[in-house]
C-alpha cells in the first residue's frame, strides 16, 4: 500500500472525533444494600425504544452482575465515590457467556490493592503484577496464558484503547497507570473470541473499564503509608448549562522497599462535560497523565544467595522510565424509532522511555547490557454502531452493526545505553499502521427458553514501516474474518446454560511483517512473519441463582492459537513460536450473606500445552495451571467497614519441559475503616497481611555478572513481593 495513503487515517479520524456517548441511567436500589443479581430472562424480548428525556439522572453501581447488568446503589465499604452515570457497554446489548459479568465501581474500590493495575483482579481469573518500576505496564495473566503487558487482553476506558501494536516494549502493551480507581463505574469483562464487536488483543479476554458523568458529592483524599507512600486525590462534579461536569486531580509519589528507591512522580487528571442519557446525550473527555521512576527489575537468584545483593537490591541502579499519556475523546448517542446509534472518537497522544537490564554483561562484557526501548505515538479512532429491534415471523430480534477504525502514528526505537546515555542504535523506526473492522450480529428470541446470537467480524490490517535499516523498511496488509455465535437456554430454577463459539486473531508487530535482515548485525537474514494470526475458542457454562443469595457460574473452555507469534522487544526481532491449546475450566460465585456483608470466591484451572512436537518440550514457559482468590466485604453507609481478600497464583513452568518451575505464591491483603455521620472517612490498609516472603513473577534464562563464563549462567530471575506495608487515608466528602 502506498504511504500517502496513511495520511488518509488521522483526518478521517480527526473530524470524527469532533462527535460527541452518553452514559447509562437506571433507577437506584434501596441506600446501604446490595442490589440482587439477577439471571435475564430469555422472555424479556427487547421493545422499539421511545426517546428517553434528556434530563440527566446520576445513579450509582454495586456488586457483579451477569448479563445485561443495570448500575445500582453503593455499599459502604467503599472509598465514597459510587455515583454517577456512564456509557452503556457493547455488552448489554446481547446474550452473553457464563464467564461474561460486569463489575461494579463499589466492588473495585473495595478491595485493597497496592498498585493501580491490581484493580483488574476484580475480574475472576485474572492476576497482575509487576516485574519492574510502578510506572511501567503491569504484567497479566488470564487462561493460562502469561500476557507479557497486555498481549491477548483488550482493555478500554471509555472507549479508548489502552493497548497498543507495534510497541517498543511489546505487542499489545498496556498501561492503565493512568487510571483514576475512583472514578469507574463499571467493568465489563468478556473471555474468548465469541463477540463480533471485539477483535485484536481480544481473544483471551477483553475489559472495558467505565468512567462515572458525575459524583452525588465531592470528594477530597489524602493517603501515607510504609516505604515513602504519598498519594492525594481530589474529585467533584457540578452542574453547568444543561450539563455536568467532572474533574478529578491525582498526586502519587512512592519509593518501595527497593534499595534503589522507586521515586515514583506520578500526575494525573480528568476534565469531564456530559449531557442526556445513555440513549440520547453525548459526553467529551479530555485525560493528562505523566510519570517518571527508576526501577529494580527481575535480578538472578544467585546474585541474591550469594550476598551480593539482598532481596531488594538492584544490579544496575540506573534502571527505570518516564511515561505520558494525553487524550480527548467523545461519546454520543441517540434514540428513535429506527433503533439506537453511538458514536466513539478519540485522539491519544503517548510517550514512554525505558531503562532495563535483564542480562547484565551477557552481550556487552565491557559496556553492560542496559537498553532503551522508547514509543511515541498519536492514535486516532473510531467506533460506530447502530441496534435495530424488528420482529420476523413472531421472534423478536436485534441486529447490531458496527464500523471500528483506528490508525496509529509511531515513532518506535530499541538503543544500546549505559547508565541512560545511548551507546549506539540497534533500529529506529517510523511505523504507520492502521485497522478497519465491520461486524454485524442478530440476536433472536426464539422462545421463553431460548435465544440465539450469530455474529461475523471483518478485518483489515495495513501499515508502513521506514526503519534505519533500509532492508527492514516496507508495507504489510492482512485481512481476516471471523464468525461467532452463542446460545443461552433456560432459565429453569433460576439457572441458565450458555454456548459459545468464535474465530478471533490477534496482529503481530508489523516491524516482523516487513524485517529482513538482523538489526543488530544489518547481514543476517531473517524471516518474515504473518502479520495477524488465527484464534478460535468454545465455551460451555452454567449460571444460576438457585440458592438465594448466591450466584455462581461455571465455565469450561477451550482456546487454539495457529502460532504465538512474539516480537523480541530486546533483540529487534521477530520469533514466531508454536501453536497451541489451553483448555480450561473456571468457577466464580458470590454471595451475600446479609444486606451490608458479602462474600466472593473464584477458581481457575487451565491446561496450556503447545500442540506440535518437539524435543524441547511441550510446556509454555509462565502459563499458569490454578489461580484462585476470595475475600469478604463488609459496610453500611455509616460506621465500620472493612474487606479480606486472599490471591493464590500457582507455579508455572519456566521451560518447555517443565524441568524448572515457578514458586506459588499467597497473598492477603486487608482493609478496615469507619465512615462519619459528617461524610469524613477514616481507612487503615494492610498489604501483604502476613509478610509472605514470595515472588511477583520469575523467569528463567541466561545472565553473566563479572566473572562468570563468557556464555553466561541459566538460573532463576526473580521479582519479589513488597513486604507488609500499611497505608492510612483520611478522606472527606462535601
Amino acid at each position: 500500500m502506498r504511504r500517502t495513503a496513511w495520511r488518509i487515517f488521522p483526518a478521517a479520524a480527526s473530524i470524527a472525533a469532533l462527535a460527541p456517548v452518553a452514559e447509562a441511567q437506571t433507577p437506584p436500589v434501596a441506600p446501604g444494600q446490595l442490589p440482587p443479581v439477577t439471571v435475564t430472562s430469555p422472555d424479556q424480548a427487547p421493545h422499539k425504544r421511545a426517546k428517553p428525556s434528556r434530563r440527566p439522572h446520576h445513579v450509582a453501581a454495586s456488586g457483579r452482575r451477569p448479563a445485561a447488568p443495570q448500575p445500582s446503589q453503593s455499599t459502604a465499604a467503599t472509598s465514597g465515590i459510587t455515583s454517577g452515570s456512564a456509557t452503556v457497554s457493547a455488552s448489554d446489548l446481547q446474550p452473553t457467556a457464563a464467564s461474561a459479568l460486569q463489575i461494579s465501581g463499589d466492588e473495585v474500590n473495595a478491595r485493597p490493592v497496592s498498585r493501580v493495575g491490581e484493580v483488574l483482579e476484580a475480574v475472576p481469573g485474572l492476576i497482575v503484577t509487576q516485574h519492574s518500576g510502578e510506572g511501567k505496564a503491569n504484567q497479566y495473566f488470564l487462561r493460562g496464558f502469561n500476557l507479557d503487558h497486555g498481549t491477548d487482553l483488550a482493555i478500554t476506558v471509555d472507549g479508548m484503547p489502552v493497548s497498543m501494536p507495534t510497541h517498543g516494549h511489546g505487542q499489545g502493551y498496556a498501561d492503565i497507570n493512568f487510571l483514576v480507581p475512583e472514578l469507574i463505574r463499571s467493568m465489563d469483562v468478556r473471555k474468548g473470541p465469541y463477540y463480533a464487536d471485539k477483535g485484536d488483543f481480544a481473544s483471551a479476554g477483553a475489559v472495558d473499564i467505565n468512567y462515572l458523568n458525575g459524583l452525588p458529592k465531592n470528594i477530597a483524599e489524602l493517603t501515607v503509608g510504609s516505604f515513602g507512600y504519598q498519594r492525594a486525590m481530589a474529585a467533584g462534579s457540578a452542574k453547568a448549562g444543561d450539563g455536568t461536569l467532572l474533574a478529578a486531580f491525582e498526586a502519587n509519589k512512592y519509593n518501595g522497599p527497593w534499595d534503589v528507591p522507586d521515586d515514583i512522580r506520578k500526575l494525573n487528571g480528568v476534565l469531564r462535560y456530559s449531557q442526556g442519557t445513555a440513549t440520547d446525550g453525548f459526553s467529551l473527555t479530555a485525560m493528562a497523565y505523566s510519570n517518571g521512576w527508576n526501577s529494580t527489575d527481575q535480578v538472578p537468584q544467585r546474585a541474591i544467595d550469594r550476598g551480593l545483593i539482598d532481596r531488594y537490591g538492584s544490579l544496575n541502579p540506573t534502571d527505570g522510565g518516564t511515561s505520558s499519556r494525553f487524550s480527548l475523546s467523545g461519546n454520543w448517542a441517540q434514540s428513535s424509532d429506527y433503533g439506537q446509534s453511538k458514536l466513539n472518537a478519540y485522539v491519544i497522544r503517548s510517550s514512554l522511555q525505558l531503562y532495563n537490564d535483564f542480562t547484565y554483561f551477557l552481550d556487552a562484557p565491557v559496556n553492560g547490557d542496559q537498553f532503551s526501548q522508547t514509543d511515541k505515538r498519536t492514535v486516532y479512532g473510531l467506533d460506530a454502531s447502530h441496534a435495530l429491534d424488528l420482529r420476523f415471523a413472531g421472534v423478536e430480534t436485534q441486529t447490531r452493526v458496527g464500523i471500528q477504525t483506528r490508525y496509529d502514528d509511531i515513532n518506535v526505537g530499541l538503543f544500546k545505553t549505559v547508565q541512560r546515555e545511548i551507546l549506539s542504535t540497534v533500529r529506529n523506526d517510523q511505523v504507520q499502521e492502521g485497522s478497519v473492522a465491520l461486524w454485524a450480529d442478530t440476536t433472536a428470541r426464539w422462545t421463553d427458553w431460548l435465544r440465539t446470537t450469530v455474529g461475523i467480524r471483518e478485518d483489515y490490517f495495513a501499515g508502513h514501516v521506514l526503519s534505519d535499516t533500509p532492508q527492514n523498511s516496507g508495507d504489510a496488509q492482512a485481512a481476516m474474518t471471523s464468525p461467532k455465535a452463542g446460545i443461552v437456554l433456560g432459565p429453569w430454577a433460576r439457572t441458565e446454560f450458555y454456548g459459545n463459539a468464535g474465530f478471533g486473531l490477534h496482529s503481530n508487530d508489523i516491524r516482523g511483517a516487513t524485517i529482513t535482515v538482523d538489526p543488530n548485525d544489518k547481514v543476517t537474514p531473517l524471516d518474515r512473519v504473518p502479520l495477524l494470526v488465527r484464534s478460535k475458542g468454545v465455551e460451555l457454562g452454567i449460571r444460576t441463582r438457585a440458592v438465594d443469595g448466591l450466584t455462581s457460574s461455571l465455565a469450561g473452555f477451550v482456546l487454539d492459537f495457529d502460532s504465538e507469534l512474539l516480537f523480541v522487544g530486546d533483540a529487534g526481532t521477530t520469533e514466531p513460536s508454536r501453536p497451541s491449546r489451553r483448555v480450561g475450566v473456571e468457577w466464580t460465585n458470590q454471595y451475600k450473606l446479609l444486606p451490608w456483608m458479602s462474600f466472593d470466591f473464584d477458581l481457575a484451572y487451565t491446561r496450556a500445552r503447545f500442540t506440535d512436537v518437539d524435543p524441547a518440550g511441550n510446556f509454555i514457559p509462565g502459563a499458569p495451571a490454578w489461580v484462585a482468590s476470595g475475600g469478604v466485604t463488609f459496610g453500611r453507609d455509616t460506621g465500620w467497614f472493612g474487606s479480606l481478600r486472599a490471591r493464590y497464583f500457582g507455579p508455572r513452568p519456566l521451560i518447555e519441559d517443565d524441568s524448572v518451575r515457578s514458586l506459588s505464591s499467597f497473598i492477603v491483603n486487608a482493609r478496615a475503616g469507619y465512615k462519619f455521620d459528617n461524610g469524613m472517612r477514616l481507612q487503615l490498609d494492610v498489604l501483604n497481611l502476613f509478610n509472605a516472603q514470595t515472588n511477583q513473577i520469575e523467569y528463567y534464562y541466561l545472565s553473566r555478572l563479572p566473572g562468570e563464563p563468557i556464555g553466561g549462567v541459566a538460573d532463576r530471575h526473580v521479582h519479589p513481593a513488597e513486604p507488609l506495608a500499611v497505608r492510612l487515608t483520611l478522606a472527606a466528602t462535601f
